[in-house]
């Protein structure tokens, strides 16, 4: 059988009584159709490697976790701001917090010794100290952290001992804003995408979503007449956690996806607008001593730190479910090496 007797099936597939065209006359003729190379292998989808995912989801509970790094936060900016009242004879404001500092470390220990099941757990934790993990190094600075709040607000509620109290509020206060923002470089230390990926401002976003609270803590306890620092940290704070997470999430690239989707993305939105109404309230309640207005403000800031923490947690945990934010990050890396 001749090259031109071979059928539709056959390999050269031509037709019956013409030969297959081959070379740069068939390149020339596909072109004129219009038609060009074709696929022949289907888009990759991102799947999980023999039915498990890429990364373990993070196996915290969001209640214990999330809640854990609301209150550190709470807590260390209270610190700081109680010792600036105390310099600057605002009682009032000192006290309430004092007492915010001492209970929000307290509820957040709590928190975390919650997920970890047992006490013994947290006290392995300490049997080392290992400077290059933010955990160990977190643990740590609880456990000095903690009983100098205690006795800073037992000390000022008992009118006594004000030499050893005013040293327990000045060592809180220089360990408060680590307090307030280890907790950013222990996610960020992880391989969860979404936290990862924001390890240079997610500390700062953590800072102003602290201070944010401990103002808004501060203005819904403190009388109007010496709250004032507190209404400035207040709108130093918006600025510092909106501006810094605006900023992280237009450098994240891909993994910035989770936070603009499903429940993060409305936690998320939630917090802008509680936090960014919040300080306008904050500023409003000043000029107009209203109680109700620095009531409203309070209660505002302190729900959208939360509603920060809340969505900031659910993204990454959203994120390391999906493989394509993982390795879709990891390609383009390898492809900008190799240019």
């Amino acid at each position: 059988m001749s090259g031109s007797d071979v059928t539709r099936d056959g390999v050269t597939g031509g037709r019956p009584g013409r030969e297959a065209s081959t070379g740069a006359r068939a390149g020339r003729r596909r072109r004129r159709r219009g038609r060009g190379e074709q696929p022949m292998v289907p888009e990759a989808e991102f799947s999980s490697y023999y039915g498990k995912p890429v990364l373990n989801k993070p196996t915290w509970k969001a209640l214990d976790i999330a809640g854990y790094l609301y209150l550190g936060g709470l807590a260390g900016a209270s610190s700081l701001l109680a010792a600036g009242s105390s310099l600057s004879g605002r009682p009032a404001l000192a006290r309430p917090a004092k007492l915010g500092a001492a209970g929000a470390i307290s509820l957040s220990l709590v928190a975390l010794v919650h997920d970890l099941g047992r006490p013994a757990r947290f006290l392995n934790m300490l049997r080392v100290f290992k400077p290059t993990s933010p955990m160990s190094v977190g643990s740590w600075l609880l456990v000095g952290y903690a009983p100098l709040t205690m006795a800073a607000a037992a000390a000022d509620v008992a009118g006594r001992y004000r030499l050893a109290g005013s040293a327990a509020t000045a060592g809180a206060a220089v360990l408060g804003p680590a307090v307030a923002t280890y907790t950013a470089v222990l996610l960020s230390d992880t391989a969860v995408p979404s936290w990862h990926e924001g390890y240079r401002q997610l500390p700062y976003v953590f800072a102003g979503s602290a201070a944010t609270a401990a103002s808004g803590l501060a203005l819904a306890t403190a009388p109007a007449g010496q709250a004032g620092p507190a209404r400035r940290m207040a709108v130093l704070g918006a600025a510092l956690e909106l501006g810094a997470f605006r900023l992280m999430k237009g450098r994240l690239g891909l993994a910035a996806e989770p936070y603009e989707q499903g429940r993060p993305h409305r936690l998320l939105r939630a917090a802008e607008a509680l936090t960014a109404g919040g300080a306008a309230l904050a500023l409003l309640s000043g000029r107009v001593r209203d109680r109700r207005l620095a009531l409203a403000a309070g209660a505002a800031l302190l729900s959208g730190s939360a509603a920060l923490r809340f969505g900031v947690f659910q993204a990454g945990v959203d994120s390391a479910e999906d493989p394509k934010y993982t390795v879709v990050p990891q390609r383009e890396r390898l492809a900008a090496r190799g240019r």
